[in-house]
This record gives C-alpha cells, sequence and structure tokens, in this order.
C-alpha cells in the first residue's frame, strides 16, 4: 500500500491549491480526480459563462453604436445563431478545449502524485481508488458539486440541459425556458436574449435573487425584462411534457403552460460527498449533503479530516472555495487559521452586474443587531451617464451600537470590483465615521458610497 502524508481527493480549485502548496512544502500529497484537474470552474463553468457574458454584452453594446457617439450608423450583426457558434467557439477556445493537460502537468511538477480515478474510504485511514489502497494521515475532502435537478415529473421525457450542457453546446435554441431565478439562471438569461433568444425565467420563489435585499431583486427583474426576458415568479412547475414540435411544455400550478425548444435547469448545485465511503469515518453529511466544517474548516469531531470548497455548502463560490483552501493549507502546515466568512462577496455577472457582501437587512435584523441602512441611486452618478450605463440601487448595512458597517448590496455597472470596498471595510471593522471621510475620484462608480456612508455616520454621531 502506497503511503503520503495527504490525500486530497477532488482536483478542483480548493484541491488543487491545497495539494500544490503541500508539494512545495516537501510534504507527501496524492491529489485524486475521476475527471478534470481545475475542476467545473475553468472548464464548464465561471470561465465559459463569464466567456458568453461578454460577447453578449458586446453584442448589446454594438446596438447601442449610435446611441453612445460611436458610430453614425447601426452596426450589422449578423443573425444571432451564427453569432452565437462564433461566441461559443471563442468559449472553447478559452477553456482549452476542457482539456486539463495544463492544470494536471503543473500539480506533477510540483511534486504532487495525481491519481486518475474514483476515490472511496474503504477504512479509517485507507482510501482506495478503483482498487488500489492509498494510506493517509490527513484526508481533504474537495469533490465540489454537481447542478442539482429537482423532481419534476416527466423529467425523463424530455432533454433538459444542466449548467454543464448550456456551456458545453455550440448551437443557441430559438427559445429556452430556464428553471431558475438565482445567479446562474439570471447569467443565462442575459446570455441568450443578448444573442436573439426568447427566454423565459420561471423562478418558484417570489422574486429573483431571493436571498438578496428586494430592491436588488426589483432591479434585476427590471434588467432582464429590458432584456427581453419573461418572467414567471411564484410559479410552481407541476409537470413537463414532450411538446409536439420537439420541444419541452412546461405545465404549472396556478400558471398557464410555456413552451420551449430546450428546458435549461438552474436550480442551483448539490455537495458531491454521497459516494465517498465517508460513513466509514462516521461522518454524515447533512440534508443538503454538505459536510459541517468548524473554524478551521475540519470536519467537526474529527481532527485529521479537511474539506474545502462546495461540499462544504457555506461559500459555494470559486473565490469560497480558494478561501478555504488557504484555511487547510495553513493549518496542515501548522500555521494556525480560522476562517472569516464576514465579508464573503456574492456576485452575478450581468450587465449591470449585482454584487453584494455581508449581512442583508433582514439577516442582521433577525440576528439581533441594531440596524440602520441607507441607500443610493447609482443612476444619478455623474460616470452613469457619461458611460450610458444603467444603473441601480445601493443598499448599506450597519451596526448602530458598534459603529461598523455589517453588509452590501448593489446593482450597477463595476459593481463587482467596487464592491470589494465595502468588503474591506467589513472585515476591518472600520468605523462609519472613517469610512465617510474617503474620497473617491471623480467621475467613478465608487462614488456612490460617499452619500449613504454620510448618512450613516450621521445617524450614529
Amino acid at each position: 500500500m502506497e503511503n503520503f502524508e495527504v490525500i486530497v481527493l477532488g482536483a478542483g480549485s480548493a484541491g488543487e491549491y491545497v495539494a500544490g502548496e503541500l508539494a512545495d512544502a516537501g510534504r507527501p500529497v496524492a491529489l485524486v480526480e475521476k475527471l478534470r484537474v481545475g475542476g467545473e470552474c475553468p472548464f464548464v463553468s465561471c470561465v465559459p459563462s463569464k466567456a458568453m457574458l461578454r460577447s453578449s454584452q458586446v453584442r448589446d453594446e454594438a446596438r447601442r453604436l449610435v446611441e453612445l457617439g460611436g458610430a453614425s450608423a447601426p452596426a450589422e450583426l449578423g443573425s444571432g445563431a451564427a453569432a452565437y457558434r462564433t461566441a461559443t467557439a471563442r468559449r472553447d477556445e478559452l477553456v482549452s478545449g476542457r482539456h486539463d493537460t495544463g492544470h494536471a502537468e503543473e500539480a506533477q511538477r510540483r511534486g504532487v502524485t495525481l491519481i486518475r480515478g474514483t476515490g472511496r474510504v474503504s477504512r479509517p485511514g485507507v482510501l482506495e481508488v478503483d482498487g488500489r489502497e492509498l494510506g493517509y494521515l490527513d484526508l481533504v475532502v474537495a469533490t465540489g458539486s454537481e447542478p442539482a435537478v429537482p423532481p419534476i415529473t416527466g423529467l425523463d421525457t424530455i432533454t433538459a440541459w444542466t449548467s454543464d450542457r448550456v456551456l458545453s453546446e455550440p448551437d443557441r435554441p430559438a427559445s429556452v425556458a430556464i428553471l431558475g431565478g438565482g445567479p446562474i439562471g439570471c447569467e443565462f438569461a442575459q446570455i441568450f436574449t443578448g444573442f436573439g433568444a426568447a427566454v423565459t425565467v420561471i423562478e418558484a420563489a417570489p422574486r429573483l435573487l431571493s436571498n438578496e435585499p428586494p430592491a436588488i431583486s426589483e432591479a434585476m427583474a427590471g434588467v432582464l425584462h429590458e432584456a427581453g426576458a419573461h418572467l414567471r415568479l411564484g410559479a410552481a412547475v407541476k409537470a413537463v411534457e414532450p411538446a409536439p414540435d420537439g420541444g419541452t411544455r412546461i405545465l404549472f400550478e396556478d400558471w398557464p403552460p410555456a413552451e420551449a425548444e430546450r428546458l435549461i435547469l438552474a436550480v442551483g448545485r448539490t455537495p458531491v460527498t454521497g459516494s465517498l465511503g465517508l460513513d466509514q469515518l462516521g461522518i454524515e453529511p447533512d440534508e443538503r449533503g454538505a459536510l459541517a466544517v468548524d473554524a478551521y474548516c475540519r470536519v467537526r469531531g474529527h481532527q485529521r479530516v479537511w474539506a474545502g470548497g462546495d461540499v462544504t455548502g457555506i461559500a459555494p463560490y470559486t473565490h469560497g472555495a480558494d478561501y478555504q483552501a488557504l484555511v487547510i493549507t495553513d493549518n496542515l502546515l501548522g500555521r494556525r487559521r480560522k476562517a472569516d466568512y464576514r465579508s464573503m462577496p456574492r456576485v452575478v455577472y450581468t450587465q449591470p452586474p449585482m454584487a453584494s457582501v455581508g449581512m442583508t437587512e433582514a439577516e442582521a435584523r433577525q440576528a439581533g443587531i441594531d440596524v440602520i441602512t441607507a441607500t443610493a441611486d447609482l443612476s444619478g452618478l455623474v460616470r452613469t451617464h457619461t458611460d450610458g450605463a444603467p444603473g441601480g440601487p445601493l443598499i448599506l448595512v450597519a451596526d448602530r451600537k458598534q459603529g461598523v458597517l455589517i453588509g452590501a448590496a448593489a446593482l450597477g455597472p463595476g459593481a463587482d470590483d467596487w464592491i470589494c470596498e465595502a468588503g474591506l471595510a467589513i472585515r476591518a471593522e472600520v468605523p462609519l465615521a472613517t469610512l465617510a471621510d474617503v474620497v473617491h475620484p471623480f467621475p467613478t462608480y465608487a462614488q456612490g458610497f460617499e452619500k449613504p456612508l454620510r448618512d450613516l455616520a450621521a445617524q450614529i454621531s
């Protein structure tokens, strides 16, 4: 039996980082992966989706050339279907044809023992990979997540695409019904409307992005509606069935039926923990399939089992996985480190993007915090006017007693970048009086912070 100091199960963003850093430090480490080194993000998730969004957004900007003063006559863009094929060709080039050769070779160059196959704990201290036994002192579970498939009657009778399939197909359906109004559903809606597809977004909750403030949800609904998407909010799907033309017919509890050439499932992702043999260690995932971890990213109750990334269900983003990987690595190398998720950003990469960090007002009140809030309308900024860009709300949440910012959410141009100012303020607990005295360059979108921060500071003075 081969023995390693650490075995990392799963070579996504978190697992790849942990294994590489440990190898750099001279630790014997094995990285076990059944699919691709690098995980979902570079190949069928973050990178291809952002590439397609950029292509869609450039196409929208081209439609506005005359309005923005870039041309004296409208540009000829060609058909949406043909342009979509051009965009997917660019997408596939950026993701290296979905081959992980570069990631795999880099891991091995650093000294990682890369083992291809399905790993399963056979007994404490032993991981089996397709009949090959590997011993370990510490086990890191970083198996990521997979697209959730809802239990809908008739789903097995039609062709439904998960997000992975959407970001792998070369051709654009003429019409799509997107099941799910969360971040993935909103991004897909903008991609397909940008290329001229008929889009219907179906969400069982009464609003999009239901974990964000209502004003943000309303603003996002306006963005998608302006792009041409039809929204069915508070719509519970009862069943699906094949349509006579080969597409899908969707049946609802309280809405008339809808039809689309393709149904897209965008109802979230599920942690991959079900077939790892963790029961051999006395580890039971929660009802979501996630592994509960402590502040050090140890699986609760297990001194030498760690978990990072989507399997923890805490911060299901690539940057969340990267952060937990840092925590795990430091602890395995003897540098005691706790995770702090207070300023973990959440982003929807539409145009304009939605970005938020920290607590919402509702979460803060539920936690018993004496909350004060302030808002701004980003559409009033000079930079918004000069760029001809759409603006939306900026919402700040503060703790009156402590005099610090605890949450921020915005929908506006560049929000995915400048929201980090709020993230730093939350993490460092910068006093509101100090934040209100910060000078931003003119004209920028970050100037949107100035008035609401002054309003908050005035409420505690």
